[in-house]
């Protein structure tokens, strides 16, 4: 690793260390609010101990039951300006005996025990040892807890979750853009790439992902341009070939001649499906806008050239009327090669309001069911078939191409209780 990679990756900008961080400051600060919290809410609630000596001062301090209450007012005066809490005096029927600054609320008749008025701060009643009660305000806290110690806690929790959550979404956010470009990349969308952000693990991620896909890219655009080429030079030595077989024809055997012109016409149509495939392949990532198409006329044409039985509505497709000539075709060419002399039946439909369904059947031996998606295989070909049917092994993958091209797609199913196979393409109306 170069000394700026090595820069790059020092331990402050290592993910691991920083979600780490960020766990250690979250518990941090949630120890001490939590402790915050306690010391706040206990300063109001635990006042047993505290109070049983505030009585028993309260008991030397003031005069005993049977002085007068303007002795106990005064005593009480006396008191207040030392302690500078507000005083009300009480005597054992509960009956007023003194005060001294701001009222205070009554005493409680359901009041038994020392503790808090009411049964929370700041105002306490205390029970003196000969049964009179003296209630006071708490001295520097006029105002109780807000909350209680529960809702306290999940107000601490609640801060610290949506404290946290930008760290966390960030993380995530720059993780999910990653997984959709691979996804991307995976559907063959070759020239994805992602932004690089920061200089952590994902960001390293995100550059060999960006190096990767580059890399693939460029080999894909190599390999479809190296077989684009070597198809297309392949026509003149093919064009000489015909040439010669034209001009020895009347030497040759007629059966030798025959083959000759079988090959070559069978070299001419791979030739031909290959630049098609490569063109597919090379604009598959292009947005093309497709004009509209009479499907009706162009199937009733092609099944016209090999007399095949048309069963169509008036139907209008968006797409390439070039390319879904092909596939009809290709369709119509599998049937008559496999189909072994059979009639072929041609069906096209609306399905539903907006895709409609064009069905090519032939009365063959038909496609067992372990075949039918290995069939659409670039040079695939059935265990057993004769290449004296002709076929390269590419038109019905072409088929699939064009279809998927357009939006549609292609099965291969069986005719049910008839011999044959059947081929539907779904595309949109």
């Amino acid at each position: 690793m170069s000394d700026a990679r090595k820069r790059r990756f020092a331990w402050p900008n290592r993910l691991y260390v920083r979600i780490y961080l960020a766990m250690i400051v979250s518990l941090v600060v949630a120890g001490l609010l939590v402790a915050t919290a306690w010391r706040w809410n206990a300063d109001y609630r635990q006042i047993g101990p505290s109070l049983e000596s505030f009585a028993a001062i309260a008991a030397d301090v003031l005069p005993p039951a049977t002085a007068s209450n303007e002795e106990q007012q005064a005593a009480l005066q006396r008191w207040q300006s030392r302690m500078r809490a507000d005083l009300t005096l009480y005597s054992a029927d509960r009956q007023l005996i003194a005060a001294v600054g701001k009222p205070l609320p009554p005493l409680d008749e359901a009041q038994s025990a020392s503790g808090w008025l009411g049964g929370g701060p700041p105002v306490f009643a205390v029970r003196l040892p000969d049964d009179r009660w003296l209630v006071a305000e708490r001295p520097g806290r006029r105002r109780p807890p807000p909350f209680n110690f529960a809702t306290t806690l999940a107000l601490i929790g609640l801060a610290i979750g949506i404290g946290s959550y930008p760290i966390v979404r960030r993380i995530t956010r720059r993780l999910e853009r990653l997984q959709t470009s691979v996804e991307a990349l995976g559907a063959g969308q070759l020239s994805t790439r992602i932004a690089v952000e920061g200089n952590d693990e994902v960001a390293s991620l995100a550059s060999s992902f960006n190096r990767s896909a580059a890399r693939i890219e460029a080999l894909v655009d190599a390999q479809k341009a190296l077989l684009a080429n070597a198809s297309h030079e392949l026509r003149s030595p093919l064009a000489r070939i015909r040439m010669a077989v034209e001009l020895t024809a009347s030497d040759a055997q007629p059966a030798l001649r025959d083959e000759l012109k079988r090959n070559i016409a069978e070299l001419d149509q791979l030739i031909d499906e290959i630049l098609l495939a490569s063109r597919l392949d090379a604009t598959a990532d292009t947005v093309q806008a497709f004009l509209p198409v009479d499907m009706t006329a162009l199937v009733a044409e092609e099944c016209a050239r090999v007399d095949a039985e048309l069963d169509a509505e008036s139907i209008e497709v968006p797409g390439d009327a070039r390319l879904l000539r092909r596939m009809v075709r290709n369709l119509l060419e599998n049937a008559r090669r496999y189909g072994n002399g059979t009639p072929i039946t041609v069906r096209l439909a609306k399905i539903t309001d907006n895709r409609i369904a064009l069905q090519v059947c032939d009365g063959g031996p038909g496609v067992p069911l372990t075949e039918r998606e290995n069939i659409f295989a670039p040079f695939y070909r059935l265990s057993g078939a004769s290449e004296r049917e002709g076929g390269v092994g590419l038109g019905l993958s072409l088929v699939r191409q064009i279809a998927r091209r357009h939006g549609g797609e292609v099965i291969c199913t069986d005719r049910g209780v008839q011999s044959g196979s059947c081929f539907e393409v779904s595309l949109p109306a």
